[in-house]
């Protein structure tokens, strides 16, 4: 009697063995559950409806026997572990700009979503994003969360920034976050220009007085 992998077709002499056998048929089906499977799932079906025009809706089975399998992965994988602000935005924007599959999972491209997206989203997913960043910085300093700006190490909201943590919408409409730019070294601003380009951040307050002043009204009372 020989026992045979569903999956790979492979047979074994004893039960046993096929029970610890692991191909990658299988291993792709058993990791179905993983966070970064799921979103690399998600963004190869967006992939087929927008640029192959499928009609057809894939189902898992499809992903895992494809050979964009381990592309997707990769990506979502990356998503996971830069953690992606709105992975699913990010989609879009790699289909929409026509960027290469085997590039998505890349720190340059993330950068240049990244500094688009933020100009885009909605003030209160910003802020909503500030206020987490600011309760943990707060439970690894022993601080009140409204001091992560004003008493953070510049460095690290610096990073904060540059991660899209902390968004323009806090950094311009904030005393902690006007006071942070005024004491920044040269080196500092530069790092962090490109996200918080002051001529286009003007440009939407400008077209959007009442986000900015719901903004300033919100980070006033939390003390910021």
């Amino acid at each position: 009697m020989s026992f045979t992998c569903t999956y790979c077709k492979k047979t074994f002499a004893k039960e046993t063995s096929l029970e610890v056998h692991m191909c990658e048929p299988k291993r792709r089906r058993l990791n179905r559950d993983d966070a970064g499977v799921r979103i690399g799932f998600q963004a190869y079906i967006r992939f087929y409806e927008q640029t192959q025009g499928s009609a057809k809706l894939k189902t898992y089975e499809d992903f895992c026997d494809s050979s964009y399998y381990l592309a997707f992965v990769k990506f979502g994988r990356y998503c996971v572990g830069a953690r992606v602000i709105n992975p699913v935005q990010f989609m879009n924007w790699l289909l929409k700009n026509q960027k290469k599959i085997d590039r998505w999972a890349s720190d340059q491209l993330y950068t240049e979503y990244l500094i688009w997206y933020l100009t885009i989203e909605a003030a209160e997913d910003a802020l909503a994003r500030a206020m987490e960043y600011a309760i943990d910085w707060a439970e690894k300093n022993n601080h009140p969360s409204q001091d992560c700006v004003r008493y953070g190490n510049p460095n690290a909201t610096c990073y904060a920034i540059t991660a899209g943590r902390l968004s323009p919408w806090v950094i311009y409409n904030s005393e902690s976050g006007q006071r942070f730019l005024s004491e920044a070294s040269q080196e500092q601003l530069a790092i962090v220009w490109p996200y918080i380009n002051v001529d286009v951040w003007n440009k939407k307050f400008h077209d959007y007085p009442a986000d900015q002043e719901y903004a300033r009204e919100i980070l006033k009372k939390a003390g910021w």
